[in-house]
């Protein structure tokens, strides 16, 4: 993922590399490292629009560290609630699956029972006519 990299550049102090990602990314998240990227570069106007774009209030503080890790932080949360989105979805799925396949399963062996049945039966009528 794109922002997994521009975090690496931001991590290591490297503001240029991170800037020519994020200008890119209009999400969020995005957005929020944007505003971390104008804070490393010395742009507070410009960070704080970035932040503000984000729906994140501009850190007091004004430490692009503290910022960096409160949106890996949050990037971890969103990709493990994406991913137990995803299980619930595929197991709602391989559900839905089994539960219209048992009575397919069910049809077909009453539809070959009947079948049976009917050729037996035809079988003991040959068998009486004779």
């Amino acid at each position: 993922m794109a922002l997994n990299t521009a975090i690496r550049h931001l991590q290591r102090g490297d503001w240029q590399k991170a800037h020519s990602i994020v200008q890119n990314d209009n999400t969020d998240m995005g957005c929020w490292a944007h505003g971390i990227v104008h804070m490393l570069e010395g742009d507070i106007g410009n960070a704080r629009y970035w932040f503000r774009r984000a729906g994140r209030p501009f850190p007091r503080d004004r430490e692009a560290s503290a910022e960096i890790d409160a949106l890996v932080t949050m990037l971890k949360q969103q990709t493990a609630a994406a991913s137990a989105t995803s299980a619930t979805r595929q197991s709602t799925a391989d559900n839905e699956r089994a539960t219209t396949a048992k009575p397919r399963a069910a049809n077909a062996e009453r539809s070959r029972t009947a079948k049976q049945h009917t050729a037996a039966t035809d079988a003991a009528s040959t068998k009486q006519q004779r």
